[in-house]
């Protein structure tokens, strides 16, 4: 018997969470399991169109800013007409549609916590606890990206331990390998130079806190002329602020040792390229791009959030410091200038955790014995 998965999700469109989606979708054996995709809102067919498992179908509910009571109804009579063994929403958005997968009489229900946003920092929302907690009878199993995520759901939302799996990111180490700069996707005019390049890759959100490299970066070189000879700055993703970061770094003549390219489909082309991945979220869950670039042989300097102190291993493959601390940050960029000889090491040392302990490998058999034991307790 073939599973059928209905995954509910607020969009679909790049970004670790949706990614992580496609990396399952695509590595799931397609004799034993078959997808649906159920988008709050919309989504990016470019982006949908990296699914190659065949018979996919994707639906948008077009659901209107607030509360758009219609979009719930909707939902219920697609579930009923897709009859999912399974329904898997991921975030407190698509949760809430897990009502409909109740009333569609979805026979199994799980939910994933991949991490906050801006209104929910470290899951400190008083209402989408209480939310969290009128919806937990109606879910089956719940799954938690990162340590901080499975207290989170334990000890504040009160899911018992039972009904909770740990399952934390997989990166495809085949696909995601150390390169030379010279071979990557930058432009000629970083491929051929020898600066300590420093990388970020996400959309570009406030959550997500370019702003504070963007500013640390502008600074330093301002502070330090060495530094601005010797480095330079790419961020790979797109959104409202991009256009800002762009302009605030051509303001401090700045622009030609910068790239900020928006959206890109070859990141694995791109990273090997870097010197220094570095993410300053404001709040995180187990971080894809950290993943990849770690695969990719880049030491890492992150803010010390979310599951980022899961994956960094400070000392021995990046560096971590507290959340938009400005001066901290510009330090750790400095250090990685002015003594580039441990980079290479550092770089190493990520990469062999990337292959022993983050493979893409250990998160599908994961999701695999999770969705059959679920379906079988259904069968049961």
């Amino acid at each position: 018997m073939t599973v059928h998965i209905c995954h509910l999700l607020w969009s679909f469109r790049t970004g670790g969470l949706e990614n992580g989606v496609v990396n399952l979708i695509n590595q799931l054996d397609a004799d034993q399991f078959r997808h649906s995709i159920i988008c709050l809102t919309d989504y990016d067919a470019a982006f949908f169109a990296r699914i190659q498992c065949p018979g996919v179908k994707i639906y948008s509910l077009n659901k209107r800013p607030g509360h758009d009571i219609s979009s719930f109804w909707r939902c219920l009579r697609l579930l009923r007409q897709l009859q999912p063994n399974i329904c898997h929403s991921r975030n407190i958005a698509a949760m809430e549609y897990q009502l409909a997968a109740l009333l569609a009489r979805v026979p199994q229900r799980v939910h994933g916590e991949h991490g906050w946003d801006l209104t929910d920092l470290a899951g400190q929302n008083k209402k989408y606890v209480l939310l969290k907690r009128l919806l937990k009878p109606f879910i089956h199993r719940y799954i938690a990206l990162s340590k901080e995520a499975g207290n989170y759901l334990q000890h504040s939302v009160g899911v018992p331990a039972a009904k909770l799996s740990l399952i934390c990111n997989g990166v495809n180490t085949e696909r995601f390998t150390p390169g030379k700069r010279i071979d990557s996707a930058l432009p000629s005019h970083l491929t051929n130079s020898n600066n300590i390049i420093f990388g970020s890759v996400g959309r570009i959100a406030d959550v997500k806190n370019q702003q504070l490299l963007v500013t640390a970066y502008i600074e330093l070189c301002q502070q330090q002329p060495a530094f601005r000879d010797n480095s330079a700055l790419v961020i790979i993703g797109d959104g409202s602020s991009r256009e800002k970061l762009q302009q605030q770094l051509t303001a401090a003549k700045l622009a030609e040792q910068c790239w900020l390219p928006g959206d890109r489909s070859d990141i694995a082309t791109i990273l090997p390229g870097l010197s220094v991945f570095v993410l300053p979220s404001l709040a995180e869950g187990i971080s894809n791009t950290i993943l990849e670039a770690m695969a990719c042989g880049l030491p890492v300097i992150a803010s010390n959030v979310g599951g980022n102190p899961e994956l960094v291993s400070v000392g021995h493959t990046g560096w971590l410091f507290s959340s938009n601390d400005k001066t901290a940050l510009m330090q750790l960029m400095l250090q990685c200038q002015q003594a580039p000889q441990q980079l290479q090491q550092m770089g190493s040392n990520a990469r062999a955790a990337a292959e022993q302990q983050f493979s893409l490998d250990t998160m599908i058999t994961a999701y695999r014995h999770l969705y059959l034991d679920v379906n079988k307790q259904q069968e049961g």
